[in-house]
């Protein structure tokens, strides 16, 4: 998965406002995004829900491991990660035109 690192601190970002900027991110970078898993430190919370408590003391949280193992292509880290956006093109889940 590649990633995208993005220093924030000036922008006083809250998770709102972070995912806004890792989706722009993501669109320019991907054909149609999908959101796979995010990690919001503030908050102490992941997506999906509790797939980081399998993985304790792994080198991998659990949220990159899930992206990781479902196809995931973008990996957004903004301010060394406080907030974590994984995505993959939509791809074959895109509705019919």
């Amino acid at each position: 998965m590649r990633s995208l690192h993005i220093d924030g601190r000036e922008l006083t970002l809250d998770f709102a406002a972070a995912k806004d900027l890792a989706d722009a991110a993501a669109k320019a970078l991907l054909h149609d995004p999908f959101l796979l898993a995010f990690y919001d430190r503030d908050r102490g919370l992941e997506a999906p829900g509790h797939v980081s408590e399998c993985h304790e003391g792994c080198e991998v949280p659990g949220y990159i491991d899930y992206a990781t193992n479902r196809g995931g292509e973008l990996r957004v880290d903004i301010d060394a990660g406080r907030f974590v956006f994984c995505y993959r093109r939509l791809g074959e889940f895109a509705p019919p035109d």
